[in-house]
């Protein structure tokens, strides 16, 4: 998998930038807000069609412009495949693949593989049950379709039995059946959704303590637990017994919307005990874990981008990091970095093409290899 080159037009604070990339790797220099984590950005968009740093598509159209189109040309398996991604303010996004429109999005969702390894992903081990649900889902999105297709079943039955829970308050009627109908659905998602979630983690453990491993030099054990209801034997009697709590609540109190994923070290939550540097070694372990599972399911290494790691490391930290790169486990890289000097001492004792872009207010000021 390589990307060749990236158009940016009208894209956040690019108006109009052309790249043209290393098959190795590639580093974008330049302060910040000139438009480097825009450019892995961009990348991220023709991969999952969303951006990883906004919630809404329209936050990505320039300031006062009426759309935003991406270009991407990729090699997937040595054959060449063109990606546009387009948005019209107050329109509906399109991807096109070789030209031809995509008729769902979602059908896009997994041809070309993607990492991202970001400043705030230690929000994983801090924040709410809802991140970690999202990129475990993510994961799973880019190598089964099926279970993508499930989960959009899923958030529509939830969505619409919620709706009539409130309804039932309003108007003080209830639709047993009806709610009867929803609830079938639910269940039945909950129970094939949480089977893969499962076996997701079965599958990348070994990984994981593999790469905490070389990024740690062995000092700790790491591991996932995953939470839920949905794999009791008794989950269908269990989801019924909350119907009462449902109509006073308003909400659906059971099902995968509500599963949640531990991180422990030595046997204990990482979130408590764990220091910044055992939390961003985690982190990144369980990105590169991701990384060669997409690697085993498609056959091809996925893109790899990095977001201001270099910042967010201490250099030991980087030293091991860039030592798996050097052995040839990773493909095509992106990196960004504001302190072109560290970036030049560090990528230029690899064994790799390096290509260097300064950027400035948007723009591509020069290249250089």
């Amino acid at each position: 998998m390589i990307l060749e080159s990236l158009d940016l037009i009208q894209f956040k604070n690019h108006l109009h930038s052309k790249l043209t990339f290393s098959p190795q790797i590639n580093c974008l220099l330049g302060r910040n807000g000139s438009g480097k984590t825009n450019v892995l950005d961009g990348i991220h968009y023709l991969s999952l069609t969303k951006s990883a740093l906004q919630s809404s598509d329209a936050l990505s159209v320039q300031h006062e412009k009426e759309f935003f189109t991406l270009i991407g040309k990729f090699k997937v398996e040595s054959n060449p495949l063109e990606v546009r991604c387009t948005l019209e303010q107050g329109k509906k996004k399109q991807i096109f693949q070789n030209g031809k429109a995509v008729d769902k999005v979602s059908d896009h969702v997994g041809k070309i593989p993607l990492v991202l390894i970001a400043p705030d992903d230690t929000e994983l081990i801090k924040g709410g049950s809802e991140g970690r649900r999202k990129f475990f889902d993510g994961l799973l999105a880019q190598l089964d379709h099926p279970y993508l297709e499930e989960l959009i079943r899923y958030h529509h039955f939830l969505k619409q039995r919620n709706a009539l829970l409130k309804q039932f308050a309003e108007t003080g009627r209830r639709d047993l059946t009806l709610l009867s109908t929803y609830d079938e659905e639910i269940i039945s998602l909950s129970q094939s959704i949480a089977n893969r979630r499962a076996a997701l983690l079965e599958e990348i453990a070994p990984l994981l303590q593999h790469y905490y491993e070389k990024l740690s030099m062995g000092r700790e054990k790491v591991a996932l637990h995953y939470e839920t209801e949905a794999l009791r034997t008794d989950f269908p009697d269990f989801f019924l017994r909350l119907r009462q709590k449902d109509f006073v609540t308003k909400n659906s109190n059971a099902g995968i919307h509500k599963d949640d994923f531990e991180f422990q070290i030595d046997g204990h939550p990482l979130r408590k005990l764990g220091s910044q540097g055992q939390q961003k070694s985690f982190i990144i372990a369980l990105k590169l874990s991701q990384f060669a599972l997409y690697e085993k399911a498609k056959g091809e290494k996925p893109l790899l981008l990095l977001d201001d790691i270099f910042d967010k490391l201490d250099e030991e930290r980087i030293g091991m990091l860039m030592q798996l790169v050097s052995q040839g486990n990773f493909g095509q890289l992106f990196i960004t970095d504001a302190r072109p000097e560290r970036s030049k001492e560090i990528l230029s004792a690899l064994d790799a093409e390096v290509a260097f872009f300064y950027l400035e207010n948007g723009q591509v000021l020069s290249q250089e290899t």
